[in-house]
C-alpha cells in the first residue's frame, strides 16, 4: 500500500526535512527544457502550436544540447516566462545583457544609435 508523503515527513527528523526541502528547492530551480514544458502544464503538441511548428520539431529541440539563444529565448517566451542569462563566480552573479536585442523587433534594433 502506498503511504502518505505526509507520514513519511513527519517521521523524519528536523534536519532531514531541512536537507529534503533544500534539494527539493533545488530541483525545482534546476530542470531540463522538456521538464520545464511539463511543469508549466504544456503538451508538446500545444507548444508547437504556440511555436508554429511541428511537435516532432519540439521533441528535438527538448532533446538538444546545444541551440541558439534566440530560439531559447523564443521557447521560453512560448512558455510565458523572459529568458535571462547570468554568469555565475564566486564574488556573485552578473547578468549578460548583449542579447536584449535579440528580443527586439528588427526595426526598433535599426533605429537604435551604435
Amino acid at each position: 500500500m502506498a503511504k502518505n508523503i505526509k507520514d513519511l515527513q513527519a517521521k523524519m527528523s528536523p534536519e532531514s526535512r531541512v536537507r529534503s526541502e533544500a534539494k527539493a528547492e533545488r530541483l525545482i530551480q534546476e530542470m531540463a527544457l522538456d521538464e520545464l514544458r511539463a511543469a508549466r502544464a504544456l503538451t508538446q503538441k500545444h507548444l508547437s502550436t504556440l511555436l508554429g511548428v511541428k511537435q516532432s520539431a519540439v521533441s528535438k529541440l527538448e532533446r538538444r544540447a546545444d541551440m541558439y539563444v534566440s530560439t531559447l529565448r523564443h521557447v521560453i517566451e512560448a512558455m510565458g516566462g523572459q529568458l535571462e542569462i547570468r554568469a555565475v563566480f564566486p564574488e556573485g552573479d552578473v547578468r549578460i545583457t548583449q542579447f536584449h536585442t535579440l528580443a527586439e523587433p528588427k526595426a526598433e534594433r535599426d533605429s537604435q544609435p551604435s
